[in-house]
């Protein structure tokens, strides 16, 4: 935390508080950070004389935002699937990948040969691009290794990013992703033998901040997710679940029952998943990269989730499979053209929305007490942000006050 106080003068600040103003947009503003924290906000000719004789940095009509947050990301994996998008792209079935080496069980086994210094070193340049995008906070989750040290070291590596740059780290613990083939046909050995007490360990050893898995006919059943998330509880620790993204299984209910904090992908949500998500106050992360590599043809229930009042969030999905995507701003664009929505929710998604979809109180708008962890920009509207492809006008990124 910086202990410095100084005012940001002559821009437009997207504070991104809900209310009847767009984008809770403040023109001609100025803001004051002191302590790491915000101390005011507002317009320049209304700064209280308690904060005239501070140091001054003039924006030049840029538009500041929250720094924006990517909630839901694989980042931390070993190797890459290249060769198989372009296989798939020549027309080899799914099966045929899978014999060719393919598919996530190939990452698995890159993951597993890479050590900590290896993996640490192939997820730097992933984060950075993420943080190029004035990213300030981002959620990694474990789930390429599937066994309990493999587990345990992708989390550590999460934790060793966080040290390396100006950025939040949230982990996720997300052993249920997947079933590995030393354990086929055996999930409820692998749910009791790995996934619940690497859990347990990995809380020990301070590495995990919630809990997730993946929900679907290709991936663990509610009654095991279950299991798995009645030791979270136990633990202390929130839940988030994939779910719904290519069936309704009924996931995002289930995990809202348990309060989770997110449900994420969410095609193919029906009305009972919608309500329930309302009544927990689960947000609904959705992740426009993934629909786009898969080719997904059917679309989150939008209007529903819309008109039951369930916050949505965005977010990269980085993963090497079905989402190798590691920009956020095209995420805003994606999120419009393909969910049609409008510029300001996907704003929210990633930020106000995306903060409280990883539990994170602090940040996501601006606002008095809030961090300071801001994106600067040299656009005039913040519709521009979702508006222009391939196109990054970021200027200054600043993290609990410290620009960096």
């Amino acid at each position: 935390m910086t202990s410095s106080a100084y005012r940001l003068e002559n821009c437009r600040i997207a504070t991104m508080r809900p209310g009847t103003v767009p984008y809770g947009l403040i023109s001609d503003a100025a803001l004051v950070v002191r302590d790491g924290v915000i101390a005011w906000i507002g317009q320049s000719v209304d700064v209280p004389d308690q904060f005239a004789s501070l140091p001054v940095t003039d924006l030049n009509g840029a538009l500041v935002t929250p720094g924006l947050i990517d909630c839901h990301t694989h980042l931390v994996y070993g190797g890459d699937r290249a060769s198989e998008f372009e296989l798939r792209l020549n027309g080899a079935s799914y099966e045929e990948v899978a014999k060719a080496g393919g598919g996530i069980l190939s990452t698995v086994t890159a993951t597993r040969a890479s050590d900590e210094a290896a993996l640490l070193e192939q997820s730097l340049p992933r984060l950075d691009a993420l943080i190029a995008d004035g990213c300030t906070s981002i959620e990694i989750k474990s789930g390429y290794g599937l066994t309990i040290e493999d587990e345990i070291r992708m989390l550590r590596v999460a934790r060793e990013l966080e040290k390396t740059r100006d950025v939040t780290i949230k982990t996720s613990w997300l052993a249920a992703h997947a079933l590995p083939p030393e354990y086929k046909g055996r999930a409820d050995d692998y749910i009791d033998e790995v996934c619940i007490p690497g859990l347990c360990r990995a809380d020990e050893e301070g590495l995990v901040d919630a809990v997730d898995g993946f929900c679907e006919g290709i991936g663990f059943t509610k009654v095991q997710m279950e299991r798995v998330f009645s030791t979270a509880q136990d633990l202390g620790l929130p839940v988030k679940l994939h779910a719904e993204q290519l069936s309704d299984l009924g996931g995002a209910a289930m995990a809202a029952s348990y309060n989770a904090l997110s449900a994420d992908h969410l095609e193919y949500l029906g009305p009972d998943g919608v309500t329930a998500m309302a009544s927990a106050g689960t947000v609904a992360v959705l992740l426009p990269g993934a629909f786009y590599t898969l080719r997904e043809t059917k679309l989150p229930p939008m209007e529903a989730l819309r008109d039951a009042g369930v916050d949505m969030a965005i977010a990269s999905d980085c993963n090497p499979g079905s989402s190798p995507v590691t920009s956020v701003l095209l995420m805003l664009n994606m999120a419009c053209t393909l969910f049609r929505m409008t510029p300001e929710e996907a704003l929210a998604g990633l930020t106000r929305n995306a903060a409280k979809a990883l539990g994170l109180n602090d940040r996501g708008m601006l606002d008095v007490g809030f961090r300071a962890d801001l994106a600067v920009w040299s656009v005039d509207l913040p519709a521009a942000l979702s508006y222009r492809i391939g196109f990054n006008p970021l200027i200054a990124r600043y993290v609990e006050g410290r620009p960096c």
